[in-house]
């Protein structure tokens, strides 16, 4: 099948190459990031404008970082909508406004074609062993026919509803994500300034009821000062806005989930808003003037 892939990023050239390893023809135009050579080597073809993807293939992914990007790419002079004719497929995986995607979602319907919001949970790790959980809004029928696709990416992968629920269940699924990095941070900043070794103490909770996948992985990189992206806090911030405005709309409370963004906000104050997420537990040591360090007796 010919598939167009928009956004090559950290998150999108695995995940567009899992498509080529499947023997699929994969068609591109540049969005900030030139391909990797792996991919070119892989068979990616590339094109002048969005607009000649959508001309040249059935189902169009997209995997940029925020709202107004995916608009760009949709419906600028030359975007994908241009090119867009009865009967093709767009799947965004992008994680963006649940309002808007609702917009999009219209006008690509009123061109005859189908459309997705599929925004995806498992950062980098989850697109390298394609094993991303992937929350979709749309039709059954136009879920059906993505599903195949979708399964050469991820390996948890719901219709949770409509077009824009894909959307509101990445939004829950962040605010989770970002309340339990936090909740981790202060475990450890606490454990290691007791006198602990945070490495054995992150090991002990393994075995219990605090266990997760980010005390996991995310503990780890706190421990081993580890960094380095993974998905950045930036992009987390961008994703608690969503959530905090969505709440505002809605009338609902979301205290946990505002303290934890003004410690994103702390992070970006001194310049750490490209660290991984993880990054955030800077936020915590700066505050008890204390950094988790391994080795405590």
């Amino acid at each position: 099948m010919n598939i167009g892939f928009i956004g090559l990023g950290i998150m999108g050239a695995p995940m567009a190459g899992h498509l080529l390893a499947a023997g699929h023809t994969i068609i591109s135009a540049v969005h900030n990031t030139q391909p990797s050579e792996e991919l070119v080597r892989a068979g990616l073809k590339i094109v002048d404008s969005f607009a000649r993807v959508a001309e040249e293939t059935e189902i169009i992914i997209i995997m940029v970082p925020d709202t107004p990007q995916v608009e760009d790419v949709l419906f600028s002079e030359n975007g994908v909508a241009a090119g867009l004719s009865s009967g093709k497929l767009v799947i965004d995986m992008s994680s963006i406004s649940p309002i808007d995607t609702k917009l999009f979602a219209q006008r690509i319907n009123d061109k005859g074609c189908g459309y997705l919001d599929a925004p995806v949970s498992g950062g980098e790790v989850g697109a390298k062993a394609a094993s991303l959980t992937i929350m979709v809004g749309g039709s059954e029928e136009d879920f059906n026919l993505a599903t195949p696709i979708l399964k050469l990416m991820g390996s948890n992968i719901t219709l949770v509803g409509q077009n824009g629920v894909g959307q509101t269940t990445k939004v829950a699924n962040q605010i989770v994500v970002a309340l339990t990095i936090e909740a981790v941070g202060e475990a450890l900043v606490f454990a290691s300034k007791a006198g602990a070794d945070p490495a054995k103490v992150r090991q002990a909770l393994m075995g219990g009821l605090a266990q997760s996948r980010i005390l996991e992985v995310h503990g780890d990189r706190m421990i081993n000062r580890t960094f380095d992206p993974g998905f950045r806090i930036e992009l987390h911030q961008k994703d608690l806005n969503l959530a905090l405005q969505g709440a505002k709309s809605l009338g609902v409370s979301l205290p946990n989930t505002s303290s934890t963004q003004e410690l994103f906000n702390a992070c970006t104050a001194h310049g750490d808003n490209k660290l991984d997420h993880s990054g955030l537990v800077t936020a915590l040591e700066r505050m008890s003037n204390h950094q988790v360090t391994s080795g405590c007796k």
